[in-house]
């Protein structure tokens, strides 16, 4: 399947790149839909789609699956009611803490592997409820409203307009840690919650966390964010955790990710926040494109800007993707039409698996897919936003947006 008419420029409008996104979209769902457990929840899947051995469920995995579900169902592209209702059965029977109330961050079988209450889980609990919300499954909204309790209760810091990160089970402290991330990703669900409720409160509380980073933290480092902070909120540049998940500097998959739900935010509020965005943009891009190995985004730079973890994942590319179909949307430049172009040449060429279904999540020096940080194929959560949010009519409520998209037919 071609990519794009030969003769297209503006792929946005083309109708052969739209049936390529759409039917992109429609394989991962094929795809993903082998994740689904007889015994609940979902399992982790091999490149060929075969269920691995590990029984671990993790949190984000289940909420990102019924959020990415939910957005398929609304978009025409799956039935999606199935694997909704079935990850929402999950995050109340396997994830809900009963005894002290949030959600465990994973459980291997029936044994809890991971106790820990993360503000990077809980978010995406707020996520999955509102775009299953959305998607009219009746139980959604009070889940939704347990979300915002706790997160309101044990992790909003009303002080610095932004959420703490980490508890153990029974909430006591267990790190003092502040972190960028599970922020952003609290900006994509209060979003998401606005959208699908009205809710001004969700609105403004993701106005406060843009506003630190954005119009705070971004300019002062020369348009790039780093990811750790201390307690009161201090960019901590010795923070060295977790290489894979708390990576130390700043990556530029997040910058384009922030100044996609910047954009959203913008779309929502009335407010042009385009200059700022682009800037967060093409520092990234810049930065990040490796021509010397054929494209793609490495993964982390230092606090000089220099390359530090070199690797290369399919979640930047797709976060790129995202954001340039935003700028892009607005009239965009004849720059944004290039890298968007020059973004999906490469997930065509090198990514996406055209055999099975889905992305390869990392490549190799040759671009060939390689499994040293992931195994199998993680999540169809990045990959299917690259697919819909380009075939949307526009940048604001992506609900309605998605209500309101034909699909192109085959």
């Amino acid at each position: 399947m071609l990519l794009a008419s030969p003769q297209a420029t503006r792929w946005l409008d083309d109708d052969t790149h739209r049936l390529f996104l759409a039917e992109d979209a429609r394989r991962q769902f094929a795809f993903f839909r082998h994740s689904l457990r007889a015994d609940g929840g979902f399992h982790q899947l091999d490149v060929d789609g075969t269920p691995r051995p590990t029984q671990v469920q993790e949190l984000h995995a289940t909420t990102r699956m019924i959020h990415s579900f939910a957005l398929g169902k609304l978009a025409g592209l799956d039935k999606g009611d199935d694997m909704i209702a079935h990850g929402l059965s999950y995050l109340g029977a396997g994830h809900h803490d009963a005894q002290y109330g949030g959600y465990i961050w994973a459980r291997d079988g029936k044994d809890i592997s991971d106790g820990r209450k993360l503000a990077y889980g809980h978010v995406f609990v707020l996520l999955a409820a509102a775009s299953a919300h959305a998607a009219g499954h009746s139980t959604a909204l009070g889940l939704l409203d347990q979300a915002d309790q706790v997160l309101t209760q044990r992790f909003w810091e009303e002080d610095h307009g932004l959420f703490a990160d980490e508890w153990n089970r029974d909430w006591t402290p267990f790190s003092s840690y502040r972190g960028m991330n599970a922020n952003m990703h609290g900006v994509e669900a209060l979003l998401a919650a606005f959208e699908a409720t009205g809710r001004k409160h969700f609105l403004k509380r993701a106005g406060r966390i843009l506003s630190f980073f954005m119009d705070t933290i971004a300019p002062q480092y020369d348009w790039r964010i780093p990811e750790h902070y201390t307690a009161d909120w201090q960019v901590d540049p010795a923070y060295a955790g977790d290489p894979m998940f708390r990576p130390a500097g700043h990556t530029p998959g997040h910058s384009v990710e922030w100044a996609r739900l910047w954009l959203q935010y913008g779309a929502l509020t009335g407010t042009d926040v385009e200059d700022g965005a682009r800037k967060i943009v093409y520092r990234a891009l810049h930065d990040a494109w490796d021509e010397s190995r054929g494209g793609g985004l490495i993964y982390t730079l230092d606090f000089d800007g220099q390359p530090a973890i070199r690797d290369r994942y399919w979640w930047p590319v797709t976060e790129a993707i995202g954001v340039l179909a935003a700028l892009l949307k607005t009239g965009g430049t004849a720059e944004d039409e290039a890298w968007y172009h020059k973004m999906w040449q490469f997930a065509d060429a090198h990514l996406i698996d055209h055999n099975q279904g889905g992305w390869f999540p990392e490549l190799d020096d040759d671009n060939r897919p390689k499994a040293r940080q992931f195994a199998g194929k993680p999540d169809i959560y990045h990959a299917l936003q690259a697919d819909i949010l380009p075939l949307l009519p526009e940048r604001a409520n992506i609900y309605d947006g998605l209500r309101a998209l034909i699909p192109p037919k085959l």
